[in-house]
């Protein structure tokens, strides 16, 4: 039956087709598939369809083709009108309300009216543009007309721009233990993680273990004189940052006696430059981390009240509404939300640590909600950089199609918001794609909880494959795909998570 379906979506007008039956009259030497489908056909899709019907039933049985049109009730058609609208007619859209359009059903389809306030210009061919777009999208005859309406102008209220609103997150500090002077005139008690410094400030106390020091020379503008300064790099088990050190003829000597391994307390300045951090330091004195010092996790903003880049798709497969299908499903399946994600990136390093790191190019993500796949959201993401032809070639994603795309920062909010309450799956989500959305949001001050679920150890666990990469593993459930393209991995993914929870019938521990 997969691959009877495989064939069968094969044409575009019965790409979402679904078996509703498959009757066999040994008597009579015959069977009959019932196939339901929303789109409407052509007599050659037909043909084909039954050709393709025909070569999956032995010789010795005649075959028979029931094709069933599934048709929209009126709301479905009141929606798609007010969508054709918005494409025919964005002048008219903006003056529509749901309660502008009215639908009837007849004899052979629908009959649709847009009501309009008076006065307003609106093209004879609106209607038949909207009557079009219907016929495309479902089976039936669609007509309409455009009536006066009683509103006047005047009465019509304007959606106010949605604007989110903007939360600063307050530093992390920690009390510093052991402190002395070498060369400043204060005492600081208190420094700021080290993983929290992405801000400019003239006054910014920090505190860790030297990891590596360097002495370097400069010549100065004015005189020409040769000067020295430090580079310094400094641990607080948060995170490691360089910073630079200009000395003193009076703490010179002191400064030189410093090593990797001490601990010391640095008060100074931070700039962005570049999109990065550079810590210049005033003073250096003697401080170390608190004994058994155990980082608190930063509270993150609150997800975004309204999506603004990237705007959720609902998400349909009448293969998964299946009753049989929904009975069989473990109820952790069903009772629990899931998002399941895929990313394109301009390269494999996901450690900021490791040098540059690599930037998302594309998400694809799908929603689990009840146990099927509700809802979508997918999007290029422009990386501020040139693509490498590596990875042009391997995913087909262009630079023209990055370089119109929203930042990382204008995205990263929208899939902050799409993932709330739910747990991330993803095929080696825990080596890869998560680290870099756990990055990319954290740096706009966005958290995500460590939820994660792997469909590589779940399929090991499970299945006795020769090897686990995902098209391997979507192979043996029989599913196809578009392998490199991160929307249709989510998607192949999302299916094989279903199919792992539906064997194991309990969710895995959480990675």
């Amino acid at each position: 039956m997969t691959d009877f379906l495989k064939q069968i979506h094969t044409i575009p007008s019965f790409s979402t087709a679904i078996v509703s039956g498959i009757s066999l009259i040994r008597q009579d030497h015959s069977v009959t598939i019932n196939l339901i489908t929303e789109k409407a056909f052509s007599d050659d899709d037909e043909a084909r369809a039954r050709s393709i019907a025909r070569s999956f039933v032995p010789e010795e049985f005649d075959c028979s083709l029931d094709i069933s049109k599934l048709t929209p009730d009126e709301k479905m058609v009141a929606k798609t009108v007010k969508q054709a609208v918005d494409k025919c007619s964005k002048a008219l859209a903006c003056l529509l309300s749901d309660d502008d359009i009215t639908v009837e059903r007849t004899d052979d389809g629908f009959y649709f009216t847009i009501s309009v306030i008076a006065d307003t210009p609106v093209s004879e061919s609106v209607v038949d543009d909207v009557a079009a777009i219907l016929c495309k999208t479902y089976c039936g005859n669609f007509r309409g007309k455009c009536v006066a309406s009683k509103k006047k102008i005047d009465s019509i209220e304007i959606e106010e721009e949605r604007e989110n609103i903007e939360y600063d997150i307050p530093v992390r500090t920690f009390r510093i233990a052991d402190f002395s002077f070498i060369e400043g005139d204060k005492v600081q008690d208190s420094a700021i993680y080290l993983s929290d410094v992405n801000f400019e400030s003239e006054d910014v106390v920090v505190c860790g273990t030297i990891e590596d020091i360097e002495e370097r020379t400069y010549t100065r503008k004015s005189d020409g004189q040769e000067k020295v300064y430090f580079s310094i790099t400094l641990n607080d088990t948060t995170a490691q940052m360089r910073l630079t050190y200009f000395a003193r003829k009076s703490t010179i000597e002191k400064i030189r006696k410093l090593s990797a391994g001490d601990s010391i307390v640095c008060t100074g300045k931070t700039e962005i430059f570049r999109g990065a951090v550079r810590y210049t330091a005033r003073h250096i004195d003697r401080g170390t981390i608190p004994p058994g010092f155990v980082p608190v996790r930063r509270a993150s903003k609150p997800a975004p009240k309204y999506y603004s880049a990237v705007e959720p798709q609902p998400y349909s497969d009448f293969t998964q509404a299946d009753l049989f299908t929904r009975n069989v499903l473990p109820d952790c399946l069903k009772d629990n939300t899931f998002v399941v994600f895929d990313l394109e990136t301009t390269g494999l390093n996901s450690s900021p640590s490791g040098g540059n790191m690599d930037r998302i190019i594309e998400i694809g993500a799908y929603k689990i909600i009840g146990g099927e796949i509700k809802e979508s959201f997918s999007t290029f993401v422009n990386p501020g950089r040139r693509l490498s032809e590596e990875i042009v070639k391997l995913t087909g994603i262009t630079q023209d199609m990055v370089d119109g795309a929203p930042a990382y920062e204008k995205v990263m909010p929208d899939f902050f918001k799409f993932c709330q309450g739910a747990y991330l799956v993803g095929h080696n989500i825990a080596g890869f794609d998560f680290k870099f959305v756990d990055y990319y949001c954290a740096q706009l001050g966005y958290h995500l909880e460590r939820k994660v679920f792997d469909t590589i150890p779940l399929s090991q666990e499970l299945l006795f494959l020769s090897n686990y990469k995902l098209n391997t593993v979507a192979d043996h459930f029989n599913i196809t795909f578009n392998h490199h393209r991160a929307v249709d991995d989510a998607l192949v993914t999302a299916k094989i998570f279903i199919e792992l929870i539906k064997i194991k019938k309990s969710l895995p521990k959480p990675m």
